[in-house]
């Protein structure tokens, strides 16, 4: 139990999977302005963060299985779905990772221009996966205790904004809301809980741990969003002052010295969120080669639990991916995960009717009739952002074009896979 993880060290990581600060929330208050950020930062978490919480929750205290969700779809729909999940997953977590080490040069660069130029802004991005996969090795112990000590880091500039901030009224600015952009933004930043379950067997009485868990998650992602705005909008900084990346300007225009440190803290948010998802995608692969669904060594541990060739395979995956250039998009995040997370819910309900005598140690109250209602409203949040942002692109190409071909080569390679990789 010494090397397991804990529900603070489990609720800093997963803070990280979902999270990792307010940065990427500043165009809700550009779109919508203080007032409509705020409220759609209220809604959101009911509507879409709680239901996957909880969703995540029963789930994980029933089914306490490395590799997680993907555990939970292959045993509710069989193996063909289960893949499918997995490579769903996996997928997303190529743009998800190429790209978080982007946004840590963008951010150097501001300190160190030369970051900017080759060879460093690909050395610099191949150094951070690189770190992470190094950090992990450690141990799921090791990436938990470590989000702790980023998440005090990160959130210390923060919380001197909210103290040091002046108290006026919100200026009255007129906004034409955009609350379609709004919401696949908000829906974005509240992503990713699911990502938390994959490393079960790697925490201590996950039956309790993962619902107490959600609920502390969800809550504080909530308040790390909206009080900074409201500190920022209480300061007297009009709604058009915010775009992408604002934050250093904004800490500025309250103390001139706390630029630099809201600066820093952007970088320590990134190693937070890749540290993190290295340690819960790299538990997916190790589950496949167990059930004979990806080649056998990437089940290999080491003596502290940790898939050591699944993570290097995922790393080095992540580090090729660097040199990618498509561009990271919300809708593309979205369309991927959603579809993940769409299996995800519907194994929710068929393990309710298939297997109604499973230990639940905590569960969605209602029945059948209230996991199905539990579901309802976060996939139908997902179809309605795909066919509003329908016609977004990657350079030239739809992104619900290139994530339909995505999930169409998870079908097609399934029976390859499966053939090559049965014992």
């Amino acid at each position: 139990m010494k090397n397991k993880l804990g529900l603070l060290p489990l609720v800093a990581a997963t803070f990280f999977m979902v999270s990792g600060g307010p940065y990427g929330i500043e165009g809700l208050v550009q779109q919508l302005g203080y007032r409509g950020a705020v409220a759609i930062l209220l809604v959101i978490p009911v509507i879409w963060a709680l239901p996957t919480g909880l969703m995540v929750g029963e789930l994980a205290a029933a089914i306490p299985a490395e590799g997680g969700f993907y555990v939970w779809v292959r045993r509710a729909l069989g193996p063909f779905w289960g893949f499918q999940e997995a490579w769903l997953s996996l997928a997303a977590s190529v743009f998800d990772l190429a790209a978080y080490p982007a946004i840590f040069v963008l951010s150097l660069g501001q300190l160190w221009p030369g970051a900017l130029h080759n060879p460093y802004r690909v050395l610099i991005p191949a150094v951070v996966i690189l770190g992470c996969v190094a950090w992990n090795m450690l141990g799921a112990k090791a990436v938990g205790s470590g989000s702790i000590v980023l998440g005090l880091l990160l959130l210390a500039p923060f919380g001197l904004m909210v103290a040091l901030a002046p108290h006026r009224e919100i200026p009255k600015t007129f906004v034409h809301p955009n609350w379609y952009a709004g919401l696949v933004l908000a829906m974005w930043n509240f992503m990713g809980w699911d990502n938390a379950s994959t490393v079960a067997q790697e925490v201590k009485d996950p039956q309790r741990t993962y619902p107490r868990t959600m609920f502390w998650s969800v809550a504080a992602v909530a308040l790390v969003y909206i009080v900074p705005i409201l500190a920022v909008g209480y300061s007297g900084v009009p709604s058009s002052s915010w775009s992408d990346g604002a934050w250093v300007s904004l800490a500025g225009g309250i103390r001139p010295w706390l630029a630099v440190p809201v600066l820093l803290t952007i970088m320590v948010s990134v190693v937070g969120q890749v540290n993190s998802l290295t340690m819960s995608y790299s538990r997916v692969p190790m589950a496949m080669a167990e059930d004979h669904l990806a080649p056998s060594i990437l089940s290999r541990v080491s003596a502290n639990g940790v898939p050591w060739c699944a993570l290097l395979l995922c790393g080095a995956i992540w580090t090729m991916a660097l040199s990618m250039s498509l561009e990271r998009i919300l809708l593309m995040d979205i369309l991927l995960y959603g579809a993940s997370l769409i299996l995800e819910f519907v194994a929710l309900v068929v393990l309710r009717i298939r297997e109604p005598e499973l230990v639940r140690p905590f569960r969605i109250p209602g029945g059948t009739i209230g996991a199905v209602a539990i579901a309802t409203v976060p996939c139908l949040l997902l179809v309605l952002a795909a066919v509003l942002n329908r016609n977004e692109k990657i350079g030239s190409i739809g992104a619900a074009t290139l994530a339909g071909g995505v999930a169409i080569s998870g079908v097609l390679i399934y029976p390859l896979v499966k053939k090559l990789c049965a014992s």
